[in-house]
């Protein structure tokens, strides 16, 4: 196996390991995203079910970060000025995840004092849960939607120009960039809800496009022929 071969192995097993990190991460902050009872969580005893959805956020920022590290230099063959692009807002998508790990762990230490008692049920420990999951709210939509629907448009324009994947799932990558971007917008502007039935559709085929990318680079790679072309050029 090649090194490129290689690569693009490394590349379709992180872009699998970041949807279904993400997914995962969603479904087990449940109890600390609920508005009325995240306090209890402790006393619960779900605060472990939380943790597991920290470490797949951070699985999910790694596999981010990997994408790109592994992908950018391919890119870069063709157009270095939009492959730094897509690396930055990458980057910027993967520090917005970090800061949304922080604010899920702020809410499970609020949610243990209050559990031990060193802190009582007061309009003040309401009001830093709200503002910690406003954070997390607002983080949801500029990272995974706003940054993720950037980045993926550039590198998605990238794979149409270099010819690296079939243009058709380039193509499709570039659609859904755009769909994911919008969803993020119509959520800021509270047109639709942010955990809605709507929004997942509207999400839902950048996830598709990842998996589909993903599983492409790992049956057959990079299209030698592409991998050639940006070589010489």
């Amino acid at each position: 196996m090649t090194k490129e071969r290689t690569y693009a192995v490394i590349i379709g097993i992180f872009y699998i390991l970041a949807f279904a990190s993400s997914v995962i991460a969603v479904i087990l902050y449940q109890p600390i995203n609920n508005p009325l009872d995240w306090y209890h969580v402790a006393s619960n005893g779900e605060v472990n079910q939380v943790l597991w959805g920290v470490l797949n956020d951070v699985l999910l920022l790694v596999s981010a970060v990997g994408t790109t590290v592994f992908l950018a230099p391919y890119l870069a063959k063709y157009d270095k000025q939009l492959a730094l692009a897509y690396f930055s807002f990458r980057f910027m998508e993967a520090v917005f995840i970090a800061i949304g790990i922080v604010s899920m762990l702020v809410l499970v230490s609020l949610s243990q004092h209050f559990n031990s008692g060193f802190i009582d049920h007061s309009d003040l420990l309401i009001s830093s849960g709200y503002a910690w999951q406003a954070v997390h709210r607002w983080i949801m939509i500029l990272g995974p939607n706003l940054m993720l629907g950037i980045n993926t448009s550039l590198y998605s324009y990238l794979l149409l120009k270099t010819e690296l994947v079939p243009k058709r799932l380039a193509q499709f990558g570039l659609v859904t960039a755009i769909m994911v971007f919008v969803a993020g917008i119509l959520d800021m502007f509270g047109i639709i809800e942010p955990w809605s039935t709507t929004k997942g559709l509207i999400s839902l085929p950048v996830g598709i496009y990842e998996m589909s990318l993903a599983i492409y680079l790992i049956v057959k790679g990079f299209k030698p022929n592409a991998l050639i072309t940006i070589t010489k050029n």
